[in-house]
This record gives structure tokens, sequence and C-alpha cells, in this order.
């Protein structure tokens, strides 16, 4: 603790009333959590009583890695570091009874919550459009953001949204029959609980008395009701925040919350984190000269120690082909010149779409790259087909784990079977497992279809017994080789090859699985706690970062975000596209002027931005304007290289450096 600022140690020390730490890019906030977990615990507040929220599974790793080198493993012992949605899941797991649930809850990805929503539009064509199903699905998403159950959307909604908050009713009618919740409710539901039950919330406050919360800007209205309700009058917590790398509007986040607190909590103290440890002077006086347009409740100003540092550049090119072959032109001269690794590297970009190019250039010069995005583990079929299978044995009533697997492989039940069969459950308002079981279901399908279903369900529920008195990894080894998976993956793959590694995929997850079973005594957890853990995983984990390892990064400006590199190229710095075309048209320019700012601030040495004067859209060539933020730069931290003639040694210097590489490349 030494080595801390004063207002890190200040914000540390602070332990007696709400605390608001604003914290500057770079400027320490994860160190400053972690320091006063590691203060709370030798101030002999137990660490089962501390909990730490944060919005992804790699920044509460990364978290609860660095507690563990401030502290042996017994004091940090029952110690909470999640995310807010995996404490939300321990909340309802472990008062399912009182929000009426079986304790085998299913939770839905986005792919379930979609198919779900299919299914009920397709019953009721005349009202819905099968084709704005994703629209349907975010609305939903956004009144649960926004702390609206069914009953409140449909007194608030006219119109158009009348007929859509009567199909979230169904959606919800239909998840609590399956058993089931979605990512949103693994918030919205907890709240509901604690604002129903005084008993529940006074026992987790006993659980939980102090709350540390990190990216504090990004919760949503339902997340920080979540946060007041466990804080209570005391408000014994910190959370740490940006207001100007607020990026997340789109999904509900409102950097309003800070603001907030402080009519929540009229002795809440704010401390300032402005000192920056990323980067150069001259890049923090240009990111707050543009931030410097948004208007603000709380003023702070990044500095630094680390020198004034270069002028950042700008470059003008004729079009996105020019654009590309010079940076990527750039980036093999710099690296020549200055000895730096590929892993030094950042592409900056508005929309994933802008990536492509630049993918068929890096390949072409043979420059390793990394997407951030790109495909994750429980994205491949194999992986979602085994585990809807354990889905099914833990909830029969997970209808989106019966639809994917009931035919892989085949069983010779068609889809006129499970149209049918669909629409009988849909009447009953029952799963498809259940409605498998129902003597009505005579009158609806014929003997042998029926019997092919019940045959199918019979074998999951002896599977799911032996489960109980048995090794479970046992008997999920053999369901495995009794449906015959193998011989049907290398039935259906293009390859023996492909087949192969699929099949390795499954037992690389059978053996993630296995060790995530065991808990920190040696016990085991139970197969639905061990399913309801993946599932949160494949959820929150599917756009998180891989570590990317001596390769250029190329990436958005969101998922940017929380990142450094020495050195970043900001592409496409251009009206429609930064600021993007949909937010000028609906005036939300400070988000996007926010996300400049975020880009700007992710580089610790050089930042270089890139337009053109032309761009191809939807096939045609349209001209373009520079981004009207460049205009709030300061003119003299920038270097325009167009506008003046290059150096004839610098043009001879990159033509040795280009000739280099190729030679390298050719040998």
């Amino acid at each position: 603790m030494s080595q801390l600022n004063p207002q890190q140690l200040e914000a540390i020390k602070t332990t007696d009333r709400p605390l608001l730490v604003l914290a500057g890019a770079g400027s320490g906030k994860t160190r400053v959590i972690t320091e006063k977990i590691a203060f709370l615990i030798k101030q002999e507040t137990p660490a089962t009583n501390i909990a730490a929220l944060t919005f992804t599974n790699k920044a509460a790793r990364e978290m609860k890695s660095r507690v563990a080198k401030l502290l042996d493993t017994q004091k940090t012992r029952g110690l909470r570091v999640s995310t807010f949605h995996s404490l939300g899941l321990d909340i309802i797991r472990k008062e399912h009874k009182i929000l009426e649930y079986k304790s085998s809850i299913s939770l839905f990805d986005e792919q379930d919550k979609l198919t779900l929503l299919r299914s009920l539009v397709s019953h009721q064509e005349d009202q819905f459009e099968i084709d704005k199903i994703d629209q349907y699905a975010q609305q939903i998403s956004q009144w649960k953001n926004a702390f609206f159950t069914p009953e409140q959307a449909s007194l608030a909604a006219n119109g158009d949204n009348f007929a859509d908050s009567k199909l979230y009713a169904e959606y919800v009618r239909n998840l609590k029959a399956y058993n089931a919740i979605d990512f949103d409710d693994l918030i919205l539901l907890p709240v509901l609980l604690f604002q129903q039950s005084p008993e529940t919330l006074e026992k987790w406050r006993n659980k939980i008395r102090y709350l540390l919360i990190d990216e504090y800007q990004d919760t949503n209205l339902t997340q920080y009701q979540l946060v007041k309700l466990l804080a209570g009058n005391l408000g014994r917590f910190t959370v740490v925040g940006d207001d100007d790398q607020s990026i997340y509007a789109w999904r509900g986040a409102q950097p309003e919350n800070l603001t907030q607190l402080q009519k929540d909590f009229p002795s809440l103290k704010v401390i300032k984190l402005e000192q920056n440890y990323r980067s150069t002077g001259r890049i923090l006086k240009v990111a707050n000269h543009l931030i410097a347009n948004n208007p603000h409740v709380f003023e702070k100003k990044l500095w630094s120690k680390l020198g004034y540092g270069e002028p950042l550049r700008v470059l003008r090119h004729k079009d996105e082909l020019g654009e590309i072959k010079q940076i990527v032109s750039e980036i093999i001269h710099h690296k020549f010149k200055t000895g730096s690794k590929y892993q030094d590297y950042a592409i900056l970009y508005r929309g994933n779409h802008q990536s492509r190019l630049f993918e068929k250039e890096l390949r072409a010069n043979n420059i390793p790259y990394f997407i951030s995005g790109s495909t994750s583990f429980f994205a491949y079929a194999e992986i979602k087909d085994i585990l809807a299978y354990l889905r099914l044995l833990v909830n029969p009533d997970d209808d989106a784990a019966f639809l994917r697997i009931i035919n892989t492989p085949r069983r010779e039940i068609g889809p006129t079977t499970l149209e049918k069969l669909g629409e009988y459950a849909n009447q009953r308002h029952i799963s498809l497992f259940s409605a498998c079981n129902e003597f009505g279901l005579n009158q609806k399908l014929p003997e042998n279809a029926i019997q092919k279903l019940q045959k199918f369900c019979q074998w999951i529920q002896s599977t799911a017994k032996k489960i109980q008195t048995h090794d479970t990894f046992v008997i999920v080894e053999q369901f495995i080789n009794t449906i015959g998976y193998e011989a049907w993956l290398y039935e259906n793959s293009k390859t023996p090859q492909s087949a192969e590694r699929k099949m390795a995929n499954v037992f690389e997850l059978l053996e993630w699985l296995k060790k995530l079973a065991k808990n920190e005594d040696d016990s085991e957890k139970s197969l639905d706690e061990i399913i309801a853990k993946v599932m949160l995983l494949d959820v929150l984990e599917r756009n998180e970062e891989q570590q990317a390892s001596e390769q250029v990064s190329l990436m958005t400006l969101h998922a940017a975000k929380g990142l450094e590199f020495p050195h970043v190229f900001l592409i496409g710095f251009e009206e429609n596209l930064i600021p993007h075309q949909n937010s000028i048209e609906t005036n939300n320019i400070e988000e996007e002027r926010r996300l400049a700012y975020v880009g700007i601030t992710r580089a610790q040495q050089t930042c270089t931005f890139s337009y053109c004067s032309h761009r191809k859209r939807y096939g045609e060539i349209v001209e373009c304007q520079p981004s009207r933020f460049l205009e709030e730069l300061p003119i003299e931290d920038l270097e325009w290289p167009q506008k003046k003639q290059l150096d004839p040694e610098v043009i001879k210097e990159k033509g040795k450096t280009n000739l280099a590489h190729l030679k390298s490349m050719l040998s």
C-alpha cells in the first residue's frame, strides 16, 4: 500500500460510509478494489461477508488472482468475487422454493430464448411477424433491464407495444412452465424476491455485509435496485466507475446511476482517481479535450508522469483499400524499426464488418492476428448437443434442450410429430416432455409416434435416476456410448478428421465438467448445479476476449474497453461510422464521443486515426467526411503526414523495411 497514491489510499481506507470512486481510464481501479478487500479482511471483516461484483468472468478471475497474492488462502476462504449474474444465479438457486421453482432450474441462452419466442409467435401469426423475432427479444430484454414486469409493461404499453407486452407475458409464463430463466432474470428475479420477502432480504444482507462494485457506470436500472436493496440504509459499499467510459446504453447501462447514488445515499463520499498509469501526457490531453465536449456532473482530468509523448497522427486515404494497405505497412515498418512485437499493435473499429479486408491483407503479409469474438468453445455444435442432453437430464421441462437433441442422433421422430406435440403442449401450457405422457396426445398423434416419444422420455428418466445414485460421469459416458454419438458424428462430418476433432471436444468438455464438479472441501457438486454454472459461463464468456499472444489484435471499440496496447490504430474515423449513423439520427452523440474516448485511452505510446474520402457501402462508392470528433481535438497535438511532403530519407527507409519483411517471408 506504500506505493499507492493519496487518492487511492483514501479510497481503500474509507469504510464507514458509502463511497463512489470516480476512476479514470488507466488509473488503477482494479488495484483499489483488490487492496480494499485485503484491507477489510485485515480490519476483521470476515471474507465470507464481502462480495466484489463485476461484469465479466475475466475481470472476476483477475480480481481473485490479485487478492490471492495479497492474503493467504485461509483468510480469503468464502470471499465472493463474481459477476452480477453469478450472484443472481446463486440467490435464485438458494431461494428457488420462495420463487416457486423446482431446484433443477435451466438457464436459457439467447438462442433458446429466440427458439421459444419463434414457437410462441408461430402459434399466433395473426398478431405477430415471424421475421421480427429479434426485435421482440430485444424489447423483452429492455423491459426486464428497466425493471418492468409483464403487468407493468401491459399498463404502460400503447399501439404496437400492447401486443408485444402480451407476448412478453406469454414468454414469461412459458419460461416458468419449463422451470427455466433467461439471462435478464438473473438480476430481475432476486430484486422482485427481495422486494416481496423482507426476511429473505435480511438474510442476504447478513451474508453480504460489504459490497464492492466494479465498472459501476455499466449497471442498468435493475442492477442498481439490487445494489440498493443489498446495501440497505447503512450503505456499506464502494462502487468504482467512470461516466466517461459508459458505452453500453444499447444493453440498458445507465451512467445516471452514478448521480442517483448521491440522492439515495446523502452521506456518499466521492473520490476521484485522475492519475493515469497507462498513457503518455499527450494522449491524455487529446482524450481530455475530446470528452470535455460532453456535459459532466463530476469533472475530472486525467494526467500522467509518463512523459509528454509523440503527436497523435491522422491519416487520410482515398478508399478502404488504401487505408488497409497503409496501416499494415505502418505496422511492418514500425515493428522492424523499434523491435516491437505484433501483440503491441491493435486495430480498433466501430463495426465487426470493418475487419474483413484487414484480415485478408494481414494474411497476405504473413502477419499473425487475433480477432476478438472468435468462436467460443461453447458455440461448437457437439458441445451444445452434449450440454443439451445434460440440461434435459436435470430438468426434463427444458424445451430448448428437448428440441435440440430429440433427433440427435436420429430417432425417426419427424417435424410433423414435433409440430403437433408443440401445438398440444402449447394449448395445455406444459412442457414438451410432460406432453409426451398425457393421454390427450392420442387425439393428435398416431400410436407409433407416441411410442417413440415415450421411449425417449423413459430413457431420459431412467438415466436421470442412475445419475442420482451412481458416479455421475460414469453414467454420462455410458449414455454417450448408448446413443451412438461418436458413430453419428462420423456419419455427418465431412471428413473422419473432422469427426475425430469433434469427439475430442466432447472428451475435453467431460474432463472440464469433472474438474468443475469438485468443491473446495473435495465434495462434489450435483449435476444440476454444474450445468447451471456452465450455462452461465457460456452466456458470459461468449463474447469475452481470449488472450492474444504475438498477434496483432483486431476488435471493436466496445470490445477494447478494459484493455491497453502500446500502439493503437483507430480506423474509419468518419461521419456515419464514428459517430455511427444510428447515433446521429437518434441524437446520441455523447455516447459515441465516449466510445472514441475509450479508443484513444487504450493507447499507451502512440495513437493513429485513419479515415477515407470514399468508401464502398452496400455495393456503391460513397463520399465520406472526417469524423466531427477530429475537429474537437487540439490541433497542436495532431500530425497530418499527408499535409507535408515526406522526407526522401523516410521514404527510402520505409522501402528498406518492406524489402526486409518480404525477404523474411520468403525465407
